[in-house]
Protein backbone atom coordinates (compact mmCIF):
# COMPACT_ATOMS: atom_id res chain seq x y z
CA UNK A 1 0.00 0.00 0.00
CA UNK A 2 3.12 2.37 0.64
CA UNK A 3 4.43 1.90 -2.79
CA UNK A 4 0.93 3.13 -4.58
CA UNK A 5 0.98 6.05 -1.91
CA UNK A 6 4.77 6.66 -2.94
CA UNK A 7 3.76 6.27 -6.53
CA UNK A 8 0.70 9.01 -6.06
CA UNK A 9 3.20 11.30 -4.32
CA UNK A 10 5.87 10.97 -6.93
CA UNK A 11 3.91 11.70 -9.82
CA UNK A 12 2.42 14.48 -8.31
CA UNK A 13 6.17 16.18 -7.33
CA UNK A 14 7.48 14.99 -10.72
CA UNK A 15 4.50 16.77 -12.58
CA UNK A 16 5.10 20.07 -10.36
CA UNK A 17 8.67 20.30 -11.18
CA UNK A 18 7.76 19.74 -15.31
CA UNK A 19 5.21 23.01 -14.88
CA UNK A 20 7.80 24.76 -12.95
CA UNK A 21 10.61 24.39 -15.76
CA UNK A 22 7.89 24.46 -18.84
CA UNK A 23 10.58 25.52 -21.49
CA UNK A 24 13.38 23.44 -20.42
CA UNK A 25 11.10 20.10 -20.33
CA UNK A 26 9.80 21.28 -23.82
CA UNK A 27 13.68 21.42 -25.04
CA UNK A 28 14.62 17.70 -23.42
CA UNK A 29 11.51 16.12 -24.83
CA UNK A 30 12.52 17.37 -28.44
CA UNK A 31 15.45 14.93 -28.62
CA UNK A 32 12.99 12.04 -27.54
CA UNK A 33 9.94 13.35 -30.42
CA UNK A 34 12.79 12.82 -33.32
CA UNK A 35 13.94 9.69 -31.44
CA UNK A 36 10.00 7.94 -31.35
CA UNK A 37 8.77 9.78 -35.02
CA UNK A 38 11.65 8.38 -36.64
CA UNK A 39 11.20 5.06 -35.12
CA UNK A 40 7.77 5.05 -35.98
CA UNK A 41 7.90 6.29 -39.23
CA UNK A 42 10.37 3.69 -40.20
CA UNK A 43 8.20 0.91 -38.45
CA UNK A 44 5.13 2.52 -40.37
CA UNK A 45 6.42 2.75 -43.65
CA UNK A 46 7.92 -0.71 -43.69
CA UNK A 47 4.54 -2.29 -42.07
CA UNK A 48 3.16 -0.41 -45.34
CA UNK A 49 5.52 -1.36 -47.58
CA UNK A 50 4.83 -5.34 -46.31
CA UNK A 51 0.93 -4.94 -47.09
CA UNK A 52 0.99 -2.87 -50.44
CA UNK A 53 3.56 -5.61 -51.37
CA UNK A 54 1.65 -8.83 -50.22
CA UNK A 55 -1.49 -7.64 -51.82
CA UNK A 56 -0.16 -6.88 -55.01
CA UNK A 57 1.81 -10.19 -55.27
CA UNK A 58 -1.52 -11.87 -53.84
CA UNK A 59 -2.56 -11.69 -58.05
CA UNK A 60 -0.11 -13.84 -58.73
CA UNK A 61 -2.06 -16.83 -56.84
CA UNK A 62 -0.23 -18.72 -53.98
CA UNK A 63 -1.38 -21.69 -55.82
CA UNK A 64 -0.45 -21.20 -58.88
CA UNK A 65 2.87 -22.55 -60.94
CA UNK A 66 4.77 -20.62 -63.61
CA UNK A 67 6.73 -22.66 -65.85
CA UNK A 68 8.94 -20.67 -68.64
CA UNK A 69 12.47 -20.84 -69.42
CA UNK A 70 13.79 -18.55 -66.74
CA UNK A 71 13.92 -18.37 -63.62
CA UNK A 72 12.41 -15.43 -61.27
CA UNK A 73 14.97 -15.43 -59.18
CA UNK A 74 18.68 -15.31 -61.38
CA UNK A 75 21.22 -15.05 -59.23
CA UNK A 76 24.15 -14.74 -61.15
CA UNK A 77 24.45 -12.99 -64.54
CA UNK A 78 25.26 -16.80 -66.02
CA UNK A 79 22.55 -17.87 -64.70
CA UNK A 80 20.00 -15.36 -66.86
CA UNK A 81 22.70 -16.28 -69.85
CA UNK A 82 21.85 -20.07 -69.62
CA UNK A 83 18.34 -19.40 -69.27
CA UNK A 84 18.00 -17.81 -72.49
CA UNK A 85 20.00 -20.37 -74.10
CA UNK A 86 17.20 -22.67 -73.73
CA UNK A 87 14.93 -24.04 -75.93
CA UNK A 88 11.77 -22.00 -76.42
CA UNK A 89 8.37 -23.78 -74.37
CA UNK A 90 6.22 -24.15 -77.55
CA UNK A 91 2.03 -24.73 -77.95
CA UNK A 92 2.67 -28.22 -78.39
CA UNK A 93 4.59 -28.81 -75.53
CA UNK A 94 2.02 -26.31 -73.93
CA UNK A 95 -1.07 -29.13 -74.61
CA UNK A 96 0.47 -32.15 -73.55
CA UNK A 97 1.12 -30.64 -69.94
CA UNK A 98 -2.85 -29.85 -70.47
CA UNK A 99 -3.23 -33.95 -71.28
CA UNK A 100 -0.75 -35.00 -68.93
CA UNK A 101 -0.85 -33.08 -65.36
CA UNK A 102 -3.56 -35.36 -62.99
CA UNK A 103 -3.10 -32.29 -60.00
CA UNK A 104 -4.12 -29.11 -61.69
CA UNK A 105 -7.12 -27.49 -61.78
CA UNK A 106 -6.71 -25.65 -65.25
CA UNK A 107 -3.72 -24.96 -67.42
CA UNK A 108 -3.30 -21.94 -69.58
CA UNK A 109 -0.74 -20.57 -71.80
CA UNK A 110 0.54 -17.14 -71.90
CA UNK A 111 2.08 -15.37 -74.39
CA UNK A 112 2.89 -11.06 -74.22
CA UNK A 113 3.85 -8.77 -75.68
CA UNK A 114 3.60 -4.80 -75.62
CA UNK A 115 1.62 -2.87 -78.40
CA UNK A 116 -0.32 0.56 -79.06
CA UNK A 117 -4.18 -0.07 -79.09
CA UNK A 118 -6.12 2.07 -81.31
CA UNK A 119 -10.09 3.03 -81.76
CA UNK A 120 -10.78 5.45 -83.85
CA UNK A 121 -8.48 8.71 -83.18
CA UNK A 122 -7.68 7.62 -79.39
CA UNK A 123 -4.88 5.62 -78.71
CA UNK A 124 -4.02 3.74 -75.61
CA UNK A 125 0.13 3.16 -75.26
CA UNK A 126 2.69 0.68 -73.72
CA UNK A 127 -0.62 -1.98 -73.45
CA UNK A 128 0.19 -5.72 -72.88
CA UNK A 129 -1.19 -7.84 -75.45
CA UNK A 130 -1.59 -11.38 -73.49
CA UNK A 131 -2.33 -14.28 -75.81
CA UNK A 132 -3.66 -17.41 -74.09
CA UNK A 133 -7.25 -19.47 -73.59
CA UNK A 134 -10.36 -19.47 -72.01
CA UNK A 135 -8.53 -21.40 -68.66
CA UNK A 136 -6.94 -18.28 -67.93
CA UNK A 137 -9.62 -16.67 -65.53
CA UNK A 138 -9.20 -19.89 -64.03
CA UNK A 139 -5.44 -19.48 -63.41
CA UNK A 140 -4.58 -16.23 -63.52
CA UNK A 141 -8.04 -14.67 -61.25
CA UNK A 142 -9.23 -12.56 -63.38
CA UNK A 143 -13.03 -11.59 -63.30
CA UNK A 144 -14.88 -10.11 -66.16
CA UNK A 145 -16.53 -6.76 -65.00
CA UNK A 146 -18.92 -6.63 -68.43
CA UNK A 147 -19.20 -8.75 -70.89
CA UNK A 148 -17.51 -12.04 -71.31
CA UNK A 149 -14.87 -14.00 -71.22
CA UNK A 150 -12.99 -16.11 -74.52
CA UNK A 151 -14.70 -19.34 -74.96
CA UNK A 152 -12.53 -22.31 -76.09
CA UNK A 153 -13.47 -22.72 -79.38
CA UNK A 154 -12.73 -18.49 -79.98
CA UNK A 155 -9.19 -19.42 -78.39
CA UNK A 156 -8.23 -22.60 -80.64
CA UNK A 157 -10.07 -21.07 -83.63
CA UNK A 158 -8.04 -17.75 -83.22
CA UNK A 159 -10.87 -15.53 -83.49
CA UNK A 160 -10.68 -11.77 -83.72
CA UNK A 161 -12.12 -11.34 -80.33
CA UNK A 162 -10.91 -9.83 -77.24
CA UNK A 163 -11.07 -9.02 -73.82
CA UNK A 164 -9.79 -5.47 -72.58
CA UNK A 165 -8.64 -4.14 -69.00
CA UNK A 166 -9.91 -1.51 -67.23
CA UNK A 167 -7.37 0.97 -68.58
CA UNK A 168 -7.78 0.75 -72.08
CA UNK A 169 -11.77 0.82 -71.52
CA UNK A 170 -11.05 4.15 -70.01
CA UNK A 171 -8.78 5.52 -72.25
CA UNK A 172 -10.35 4.71 -75.60
CA UNK A 173 -14.00 4.74 -75.01
CA UNK A 174 -14.26 7.04 -71.93
CA UNK A 175 -17.77 7.25 -71.47
CA UNK A 176 -19.46 4.44 -74.32
CA UNK A 177 -19.63 0.79 -74.14
CA UNK A 178 -16.88 -0.86 -75.51
CA UNK A 179 -18.97 -3.98 -76.11
CA UNK A 180 -18.86 -4.93 -79.83
CA UNK A 181 -16.61 -2.25 -80.85
CA UNK A 182 -13.56 -3.29 -82.73
CA UNK A 183 -10.01 -2.15 -81.45
CA UNK A 184 -6.76 -2.08 -83.65
CA UNK A 185 -3.57 -3.53 -82.40
CA UNK A 186 -1.21 -3.42 -85.42
CA UNK A 187 -2.38 -4.30 -88.66
CA UNK A 188 -5.80 -6.41 -87.56
CA UNK A 189 -9.02 -5.03 -85.95
CA UNK A 190 -10.32 -7.21 -82.70
CA UNK A 191 -14.21 -7.33 -81.59
CA UNK A 192 -14.28 -6.34 -77.68
CA UNK A 193 -16.60 -9.09 -76.32
CA UNK A 194 -15.81 -8.25 -72.32
CA UNK A 195 -13.76 -5.66 -70.30
CA UNK A 196 -11.90 -6.88 -66.79
CA UNK A 197 -12.29 -5.90 -63.11
CA UNK A 198 -10.25 -3.04 -61.98
CA UNK A 199 -7.10 -4.93 -60.32
CA UNK A 200 -4.82 -1.85 -59.12
CA UNK A 201 -1.07 -1.60 -60.05
CA UNK A 202 1.86 -3.25 -57.97
CA UNK A 203 3.13 -0.70 -55.37
CA UNK A 204 1.37 2.02 -57.36
CA UNK A 205 4.04 1.98 -60.54
CA UNK A 206 3.13 -1.12 -63.46
CA UNK A 207 -0.66 -1.55 -63.78
CA UNK A 208 -2.54 -5.04 -63.94
CA UNK A 209 -5.61 -2.99 -65.59
CA UNK A 210 -3.24 -1.71 -69.09
CA UNK A 211 -3.52 -5.13 -70.91
CA UNK A 212 -5.74 -6.75 -73.78
CA UNK A 213 -6.24 -10.56 -73.89
CA UNK A 214 -6.39 -12.06 -76.67
CA UNK A 215 -7.24 -15.64 -78.40
CA UNK A 216 -3.79 -17.76 -78.15
CA UNK A 217 -3.88 -18.75 -81.73
CA UNK A 218 -4.65 -15.09 -82.78
CA UNK A 219 -1.53 -13.77 -81.64
CA UNK A 220 0.35 -16.86 -83.23
CA UNK A 221 -1.10 -15.90 -86.81
CA UNK A 222 -1.25 -12.31 -86.52
CA UNK A 223 1.86 -10.91 -84.00
CA UNK A 224 4.30 -13.61 -82.92
CA UNK A 225 4.54 -16.96 -85.17
CA UNK A 226 7.29 -18.54 -82.86
CA UNK A 227 7.08 -16.93 -79.29
CA UNK A 228 8.60 -18.39 -75.76
CA UNK A 229 5.26 -19.78 -73.84
CA UNK A 230 4.90 -19.73 -70.29
CA UNK A 231 2.60 -22.04 -68.81
CA UNK A 232 -0.18 -21.47 -65.95
CA UNK A 233 -0.71 -24.47 -64.07
CA UNK A 234 -3.37 -23.95 -61.27
CA UNK A 235 -3.14 -27.13 -58.84
CA UNK A 236 -6.36 -28.81 -57.54
CA UNK A 237 -5.74 -28.43 -53.54
CA UNK A 238 -2.97 -26.17 -51.45
CA UNK A 239 -2.02 -29.04 -49.91
CA UNK A 240 -0.70 -30.91 -52.81
CA UNK A 241 0.88 -27.71 -53.94
CA UNK A 242 4.69 -29.41 -53.78
CA UNK A 243 2.93 -32.66 -55.09
CA UNK A 244 1.99 -30.74 -58.25
CA UNK A 245 5.28 -29.14 -58.34
CA UNK A 246 6.86 -32.18 -58.75
CA UNK A 247 4.30 -33.58 -61.01
CA UNK A 248 4.91 -30.62 -62.93
CA UNK A 249 8.23 -31.36 -63.30
CA UNK A 250 8.32 -34.93 -64.31
CA UNK A 251 6.07 -33.97 -67.10
CA UNK A 252 7.83 -31.11 -68.49
CA UNK A 253 11.50 -33.20 -68.51
CA UNK A 254 9.47 -35.93 -69.93
CA UNK A 255 8.01 -34.07 -72.91
CA UNK A 256 10.96 -31.56 -73.46
CA UNK A 257 13.22 -34.92 -73.70
CA UNK A 258 15.44 -34.13 -70.70
CA UNK A 259 18.24 -37.19 -70.02
CA UNK A 260 17.85 -38.45 -66.14
CA UNK A 261 21.05 -37.30 -65.66
CA UNK A 262 20.73 -33.21 -66.93
CA UNK A 263 19.47 -30.36 -65.35
CA UNK A 264 16.59 -29.23 -66.04
CA UNK A 265 16.21 -26.91 -68.98
CA UNK A 266 13.23 -24.95 -67.82
CA UNK A 267 12.46 -23.31 -64.58
CA UNK A 268 8.64 -23.45 -62.36
CA UNK A 269 8.39 -20.29 -60.37
CA UNK A 270 6.12 -19.38 -57.65
CA UNK A 271 4.77 -16.54 -55.53
CA UNK A 272 6.78 -17.62 -52.89
CA UNK A 273 9.82 -16.70 -54.48
CA UNK A 274 9.19 -13.19 -54.76
CA UNK A 275 7.85 -13.26 -51.42
CA UNK A 276 10.49 -14.52 -49.75
CA UNK A 277 13.25 -12.15 -51.40
CA UNK A 278 11.41 -9.18 -50.28
CA UNK A 279 10.61 -10.34 -46.82
CA UNK A 280 14.83 -10.90 -46.54
CA UNK A 281 15.36 -7.23 -48.08
CA UNK A 282 12.95 -5.27 -45.85
CA UNK A 283 14.36 -7.34 -42.90
CA UNK A 284 17.53 -5.96 -43.48
CA UNK A 285 16.30 -2.51 -43.85
CA UNK A 286 14.69 -2.46 -40.82
CA UNK A 287 17.41 -3.87 -39.11
CA UNK A 288 19.82 -0.99 -39.88
CA UNK A 289 17.12 1.01 -40.19
CA UNK A 290 15.88 0.65 -36.70
CA UNK A 291 19.82 0.81 -35.94
CA UNK A 292 20.11 4.58 -36.81
CA UNK A 293 16.94 5.61 -35.79
CA UNK A 294 17.74 3.94 -32.56
CA UNK A 295 20.94 6.57 -32.28
CA UNK A 296 18.46 8.99 -31.78
CA UNK A 297 16.81 7.88 -29.49
CA UNK A 298 20.35 7.34 -27.32
CA UNK A 299 20.98 11.00 -28.04
CA UNK A 300 18.04 11.86 -26.73
CA UNK A 301 18.16 9.41 -23.60
CA UNK A 302 21.56 11.29 -22.82
CA UNK A 303 19.89 14.66 -22.94
CA UNK A 304 17.23 13.56 -20.33
CA UNK A 305 20.44 12.30 -18.27
CA UNK A 306 22.02 15.31 -18.16
CA UNK A 307 19.04 17.53 -17.62
CA UNK A 308 18.46 15.25 -14.74
CA UNK A 309 21.86 15.07 -12.91
CA UNK A 310 21.10 19.51 -12.99
CA UNK A 311 17.58 18.72 -11.44
CA UNK A 312 19.04 16.89 -8.77
CA UNK A 313 21.88 19.41 -7.99
CA UNK A 314 19.14 22.17 -8.52
CA UNK A 315 16.76 20.58 -5.86
CA UNK A 316 19.32 18.99 -3.30
CA UNK A 317 18.14 20.91 -0.38
CA UNK A 318 14.41 19.16 -1.47
CA UNK A 319 15.60 15.82 -1.22
CA UNK A 320 17.50 16.89 2.33
CA UNK A 321 14.83 18.04 3.42
CA UNK A 322 12.28 14.79 2.33
CA UNK A 323 14.80 12.72 4.22
CA UNK A 324 14.86 14.71 7.68
CA UNK A 325 10.81 14.46 7.30
CA UNK A 326 11.31 10.32 7.29
CA UNK A 327 11.65 9.70 2.61
CA UNK A 328 13.65 6.55 2.08
CA UNK A 329 15.74 5.90 -0.37
CA UNK A 330 13.14 4.31 -2.31
CA UNK A 331 10.90 7.01 -2.23
CA UNK A 332 13.64 9.53 -3.43
CA UNK A 333 14.42 6.53 -6.06
CA UNK A 334 10.90 6.68 -7.26
CA UNK A 335 10.14 10.50 -7.61
CA UNK A 336 13.11 11.19 -10.07
CA UNK A 337 12.44 7.85 -12.10
CA UNK A 338 8.64 9.24 -12.56
CA UNK A 339 10.15 12.04 -13.30
CA UNK A 340 12.50 11.15 -16.33
CA UNK A 341 9.76 8.49 -17.55
CA UNK A 342 6.89 11.75 -17.19
CA UNK A 343 9.38 13.52 -19.34
CA UNK A 344 10.05 10.98 -21.99
CA UNK A 345 6.45 10.05 -22.53
CA UNK A 346 5.33 13.34 -23.07
CA UNK A 347 7.50 12.97 -25.88
CA UNK A 348 6.49 10.24 -27.09
CA UNK A 349 3.07 11.11 -26.99
CA UNK A 350 4.07 14.24 -29.21
CA UNK A 351 6.52 12.50 -31.98
CA UNK A 352 3.56 10.04 -31.68
CA UNK A 353 1.14 13.07 -33.11
CA UNK A 354 3.58 14.68 -35.39
CA UNK A 355 4.06 10.79 -36.93
CA UNK A 356 0.01 10.61 -37.35
CA UNK A 357 0.11 13.51 -39.02
CA UNK A 358 2.80 12.19 -41.54
CA UNK A 359 0.44 9.47 -42.44
CA UNK A 360 -1.73 11.29 -43.63
CA UNK A 361 0.01 13.49 -45.63
CA UNK A 362 1.30 10.74 -47.09
CA UNK A 363 -2.13 8.75 -47.29
CA UNK A 364 -3.33 12.19 -49.53
CA UNK A 365 -0.04 12.29 -51.51
CA UNK A 366 0.08 8.64 -52.24
CA UNK A 367 -3.83 7.36 -51.89
CA UNK A 368 -1.84 3.64 -53.09
CA UNK A 369 0.33 3.33 -50.57
CA UNK A 370 -1.91 1.82 -46.93
CA UNK A 371 0.06 3.75 -44.55
CA UNK A 372 -1.32 3.69 -41.20
CA UNK A 373 -0.49 3.60 -37.56
CA UNK A 374 -0.84 0.31 -36.66
CA UNK A 375 -1.86 -0.48 -32.20
CA UNK A 376 1.80 -2.29 -31.59
CA UNK A 377 3.77 0.31 -33.36
CA UNK A 378 1.76 2.85 -31.01
CA UNK A 379 2.15 0.40 -27.84
CA UNK A 380 5.71 -0.32 -29.31
CA UNK A 381 6.78 3.61 -28.98
CA UNK A 382 5.13 4.41 -25.86
CA UNK A 383 7.13 1.77 -24.24
CA UNK A 384 10.02 2.85 -26.01
CA UNK A 385 10.29 6.29 -24.61
CA UNK A 386 8.89 5.14 -20.95
CA UNK A 387 11.62 3.08 -20.89
CA UNK A 388 14.25 4.98 -22.59
CA UNK A 389 13.28 7.59 -19.28
CA UNK A 390 13.87 4.88 -17.09
CA UNK A 391 16.99 3.87 -18.06
CA UNK A 392 18.01 7.76 -18.67
CA UNK A 393 17.05 9.13 -15.19
CA UNK A 394 17.98 5.86 -13.16
CA UNK A 395 21.52 7.39 -12.09
CA UNK A 396 20.69 10.70 -11.68
CA UNK A 397 17.90 9.26 -9.46
CA UNK A 398 19.86 6.93 -7.89
CA UNK A 399 22.26 9.97 -6.99
CA UNK A 400 19.91 11.66 -5.27
CA UNK A 401 18.69 8.72 -3.44
CA UNK A 402 21.86 8.12 -1.94
CA UNK A 403 22.53 11.50 -0.62
CA UNK A 404 23.35 12.21 2.90
CA UNK A 405 20.50 14.44 4.74
CA UNK A 406 23.15 16.32 6.59
CA UNK A 407 24.99 17.29 3.72
CA UNK A 408 22.10 17.56 0.96
CA UNK A 409 20.66 20.18 3.86
CA UNK A 410 23.68 22.34 4.41
CA UNK A 411 23.64 22.85 0.31
CA UNK A 412 22.53 26.34 -0.59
Amino acid sequence: MNFFIELKEGLSIAWDAIRANKLRSILTTLGIIIGIVTVTSMATAIDALNRAFHESISILGADVLFVSRQSWVNHTYEDWVNGNKRNKITREQVRQVEKQMLMAKAVAPEVALTQSVWYQNRRASSVQIIGTTEQFTITSGFNVAVGRFLTAAEADGGRPVCVIGNDVATNLFRKESPLGKKIKIGARRLEVIGVLEKRGSFLGMGSFDNEVIIPVQQLLIGYWRNPDFTIQVKVNRMDQLEDAREELRGVMRKIRHVSPLDPDDFAINQQDQFIKIFDSATGTIAAVGLLITGMSLFVGGIGIMNIMFVSVAERTREIGVRKAIGANRRTILLQFLIEAAAICLMGGLAGLAVTYLLTLLVGLVFPYFPVTMSLPVMGLAVLTSVLTGLTSGFLPAWRAARMNPVDALRNE
